[in-house]
């Protein structure tokens, strides 16, 4: 059977409808095992995205994407280059509910959620996406390559101009807290500086645009 022989064309309709249907969504095993669909949070349209790899315990509750420790330290992250949760950023994970005991995503959910995800970065429309972790770099750019060979380089969403930059998965960050030079948080750091001065970059291209249509 075609997964989704019957589903409608995400693209087409509202995001409202896409996330109102993505809150019944039953096309995996993992809907079986939810308490709340994790479907995004953030401005729609916005310049800059993050996606995750699936939600926790602590999302699985509250029904929204990096809200335990791991997200609480993103939020931190974010503060530190001056981007506000959840003002300045669009958040979502690859897939919208909490596999069993936190693992990683498997193929198979990843690819029922795809259609979801598609429709979100279509109706958010950003300039820059961030992947945190593996599974998101593995889902979103089809690769194999490890995070640490990938993590601070810009790349581009296949398909599109959109501006690709991989990161460490804050989980990962609070198992390796060490702030010492080259280790993964200061890492992030470099990275997250590197992702505000190209935001900035963007922003003044606007401004400049703007400026001479006036």
């Amino acid at each position: 059977m075609d997964l989704f022989s019957k589903e409608p064309d995400y693209l087409a309709i509202p995001y409202e409808e896409v996330a109102e249907i993505a809150s019944t969504c039953t096309k995996c095993r993992l809907s079986k095992g939810r308490t709340k669909v994790v479907f995004g949070n953030g401005p729609v349209p916005c310049d800059l995205m993050l996606i995750g790899e699936a939600p926790g315990a602590d999302e699985d509750i509250q029904g929204l994407p990096f809200v335990g420790r791991a997200g609480q330290l993103l939020t931190q992250i974010l503060a530190s280059v001056g981007i506000k949760r959840p003002d300045d950023i669009y958040i979502a994970n690859t897939v919208k509910c909490r596999p069993p005991d936190n693992r990683a995503p498997q193929a198979d959910e990843q690819a029922a959620c795809a259609p979801y995800l598609e429709a979100q970065i279509k109706y958010v429309n950003p300039k820059i996406i961030l992947l945190a972790g593996s599974p998101a770099v593995k889902a979103i750019l089809k690769t194999d390559q490890p995070i640490t060979g990938l993590r601070g380089k810009w790349l581009k969403l296949p398909g599109t101009e959109i501006s690709v930059m991989p990161l460490f998965h804050p989980a990962y960050l609070l198992r390796n807290p060490s702030k010492e030079k080259g280790k993964p948080k200061w890492l992030t750091w470099q990275d997250m500086q590197e992702v505000k001065n190209a935001l900035d970059y963007f922003h003044k291209v606007e401004e400049l645009a703007q400026e001479s249509e006036n």
